[in-house]
C-alpha cells in the first residue's frame, strides 16, 4: 500500500498507465464495495446518489475554475460534446488540431450533412488562424504523447471574438492546475486522472453556447427537481445546465462524487509539481527536451522496437502503454521516484 497527498493506493508501484485508467484511492475503492453490498442486499437507496451527483459537479467546477450551475454531467465526452456540435449553425468552420483523440473532433465530423467542416491544423496555425473560425476544438494535453497546448496563446487569439472554444481536459484535470472559466465549453472523463469509475463526464458551458443547446437527452434527472419529474407532462426542465445532465450511473458518480472534491482539495500547485518533476526527469534521461505534461511517449526507431520495449516493461511489473507508435507513461500523485528508477532501468542501455 502506498501513501500520496493523504491518501492510499494498493495499485501505485510500477503503475504509470494513467493517460489510460487511474488508480482509486482505498477510500473510494471502500465506497464502492459498500455501496455493491448494498445493491446486493437489495438496500441500495436510488436517492442517496444525488448527494454524490452534486459533489461531483462542485468539484469539477473547482479544478477547471468555473461556476458549478454551467456543469452538466454526461456519460462520456462525445456523448457531452455531441449536444455542443448538433447546436452550432449549419456551414460552421470547425479548427481542430491535427491527429487529435477523435472524442473531440467526431462529434462535430458527424455534423457534415449540415455543411460543417473541419480544418485540421497544427498548434501555431490554430492559435494565429482561431478567429477565423467559427469553432475550434482540442485536447489541452494530446492523448498520444502529452504535448501541452498554450491556454493563455488560444485566449487572447480569440478575446473578443464571436470563435467558440472547445477544450477536452480529460488529460489534464487531476494533475494540471486550470483556470478555464474564459472558455465557452470544457469537458473530462473521471476515469483518468481523476480517478472514479468509468460511465460519467462532466462538462461546464458558457451561457451563449448553452442558450443554442437543445437537451436533445431530456430525461427525469434534467428536471428542476428531478423526483418529481418522473412522470407526466409537461416538460419541466432545470434552468441551468443540469437540463442537460443525463441521468448518472451510479457506481460512476459515487467515485466522482468523493475524488474530485478530493482532488480540488490538494495543493494543486504541488500536486503538479510533482508530476511534472517526474515526467522531466524521465525526459532528462532519455534525452528528451523539458515539457511542462506529465505524459511522456518514449520514442522507438520502429514497431518492433516499441513492441519490444512494452513487453521488457510489462515483463518488469511495468504497467503502461502503447499509443501512435511509442510506449507512453503517465506520472500522477501515486507515483514516486522508485517507479521511474524501475522503469528507467528496465529501459536500460534502449533509453
Amino acid at each position: 500500500m502506498r501513501e500520496a497527498f493523504g491518501a492510499e493506493f494498493a495499485g501505485a508501484e510500477g503503475f504509470l498507465n494513467s493517460p489510460t485508467y487511474g488508480l482509486p484511492p482505498q477510500f473510494l475503492l471502500e465506497a464502492v464495495h459498500r455501496c455493491v453490498a448494498d445493491w446486493g442486499s437489495g438496500t441500495m437507496d436510488a436517492t442517496s446518489f444525488d448527494e454524490p451527483v452534486r459533489l461531483g459537479r462542485g468539484g469539477y467546477a473547482a479544478l477547471v475554475g468555473v461556476p458549478a450551475e454551467s456543469v452538466t454531467m454526461a456519460g462520456s465526452v462525445s456523448a457531452a460534446l455531441a449536444l455542443v456540435a448538433a447546436a452550432i449553425p449549419d456551414g460552421s468552420r470547425v479548427a481542430v488540431l491535427k491527429n487529435e483523440f477523435t472524442s473531440t473532433t467526431f462529434p462535430f465530423a458527424a455534423q457534415a450533412a449540415r455543411g460543417v467542416t473541419l480544418t485540421e491544423l497544427s498548434e501555431e496555425e490554430l492559435v494565429g488562424t482561431a478567429a477565423a473560425y467559427d469553432v475550434v476544438s482540442l485536447s489541452l494535453v494530446q492523448s498520444a504523447n502529452g504535448a501541452v497546448s498554450d491556454p493563455a496563446a488560444l485566449r487572447d487569439a480569440v478575446a473578443g471574438t464571436d470563435t467558440i472554444t472547445v477544450l477536452d481536459v480529460t488529460q489534464a484535470a487531476g494533475w494540471k492546475r486550470l483556470d478555464l472559466g474564459w472558455v465557452d465549453v470544457s469537458v473530462a472523463a473521471v476515469y483518468k486522472w481523476l480517478l472514479a469509475p468509468r460511465g460519467t463526464a462532466w462538462m461546464s458551458v458558457s451561457e451563449r453556447v448553452a442558450a443554442r443547446m437543445t437537451p436533445h437527452a431530456a430525461n427525469w434527472y434534467g428536471g428542476e427537481d428531478p423526483w418529481q419529474s418522473i412522470y407526466g407532462l409537461p416538460l419541466r426542465l432545470a434552468a441551468d445546465a443540469r437540463r442537460f445532465d443525463t441521468s448518472p450511473a451510479w457506481l460512476g458518480v459515487l467515485g466522482a462524487g468523493l475524488t474530485l472534491p478530493w482532488l480540488a482539495s490538494l495543493d494543486r500547485a504541488a500536486v503538479e509539481a510533482h508530476t511534472v518533476g517526474l515526467a522531466n526527469r524521465l525526459r532528462t534521461e532519455i534525452g528528451l527536451p523539458q515539457q511542462d505534461s506529465a505524459i511522456v511517449a518514449i520514442p522507438a526507431d520502429d514497431t518492433a522496437d516499441t513492441a519490444g520495449a512494452a513487453g521488457r516493461l510489462q515483463r518488469a511489473g511495468i504497467r503502461a502503454s502503447v499509443r501512435a507508435g511509442a510506449v507512453r507513461v503517465g506520472f500522477h500523485l501515486y507515483n514516486t521516484d522508485d517507479d521511474l528508477d524501475r522503469l528507467l532501468d528496465t529501459l536500460g542501455a534502449n533509453r
